[in-house]
């Protein structure tokens, strides 16, 4: 009976993950992953503020990294104008990525869920080439395009033991707020890491501490997934906005004093290989909330539809895995 479950469990897990059409580690990823994109996924070790990386680490709160621009103009390098070609910024050296400046973030709550790990909160991200004021963007793995904002960007971690690639995450960058979350492959990674509610911001999507000067590693529980209550799912554009989610319990929790690397500044210097304008999805502005454009909406829907056909896939060759066992099973 034991090895029964054990083989449906392992059939449940290949048909979640079979939706993806690659897996990489850092150590056999090619230099581009996506069509477009500006930068690379074989970045090597050490660091470099002029890095064009486009992976990510998420690991503890002395050990992450967040998508922002990889230049600054002052005014056109906001999220929404450059979401497509975002690139990595970690706390720690080694990926060969950009170092976040020391100073630059102001508190960061990390916690591991038994679904997802999670990094909250503040920061002046005008020492990552964010414009003062703007109130942000999110970044995932889809885009209205398929190919991910950023093109290309890929998220490891090896927080569950093992490195491994999450394929479901989201990034909400603005220039004071931040939250980043990347989930297990499995059933619920889609919905836990759902990217569809990207004029939402981080409190509701990710509801947590945001506390400043406080710097800590959490276990946690999971969250519930964002826009679902009940039997109802609210879509961006509904006429009323539910309240986010409450923040799930944390504990375990374990403080350090500060996030520093050493590097005092960042690099504000123009990207040459940019041949493709990046396309805006959203607006500056106070809050953490700008407005839904036609366009957002229109890619909003596209981007659900995948979601749902997406589901149903997975959800039919589910059924049939389990059917055919139970079958063989009686047999």
């Amino acid at each position: 009976m034991a090895h029964l479950l054990l083989v449906i469990l392992s059939a449940i897990a290949e048909v979640a993950s079979a939706q993806y059409t690659a897996t990489y580690l850092p150590t056999n990823v090619p230099a581009h992953t996506e069509k477009g994109q500006i930068g690379t996924n074989q970045c090597g070790s050490g660091n470099n503020q002029t890095s064009l990386c486009q992976n990510l680490y998420i690991n503890s709160v002395e050990d992450f990294c967040l998508w922002a621009p990889p230049y600054s103009d002052g005014k056109n390098s906001s999220i929404g104008e450059v979401e497509q070609i975002v690139v990595s910024w970690c706390v720690k050296a080694g990926y060969g990525t950009r170092l976040i400046p020391d100073g630059t973030i102001k508190g960061a709550h990390f916690v591991q869920t038994p679904d997802y790990v999670q990094v909250t909160g503040w920061g002046d991200f005008t020492k990552m080439n964010i414009p003062k004021g703007d109130a942000g963007g999110e970044l995932d793995p889809h885009g209205a395009d398929g190919l991910g904002n950023p093109h290309g960007g890929l998220v490891f971690g090896s927080t569950f033991g093992k490195l491994q690639q999450y394929h479901e995450w989201t990034n909400f960058m603005s220039a004071t707020e931040f939250c980043v979350r990347a989930c297990k492959d499995g059933l619920r990674a889609a919905k836990i890491c759902n990217h569809i509610y990207d004029v939402m911001g981080c409190e509701w999507n990710m509801p947590g501490s945001y506390d400043q000067g406080v710097f800590e590693n959490c276990i946690g529980d999971s969250a519930q997934p964002m826009g679902i209550y009940g039997s109802s799912t609210f879509h961006q554009g509904d006429p009323s906005t539910p309240q986010p989610h409450p923040a799930p319990k944390s504990s375990s929790c374990k403080s350090v004093s500060s996030i520093r690397n050493a590097v005092g500044t960042a690099s504000t210097s123009a990207v040459p290989t940019i041949t493709t304008p990046p396309v805006a999805s959203s607006t500056s502005g106070s809050g953490q909330t700008p407005a839904l454009s036609s366009a957002t909406a229109a890619n909003d829907a596209r981007e659900t539809a995948r979601c749902v056909n997406a589901l149903v896939l997975g959800s039919a060759l589910l059924f049939g895995t389990v059917v055919t066992l139970g079958l063989f099973v009686v047999i």
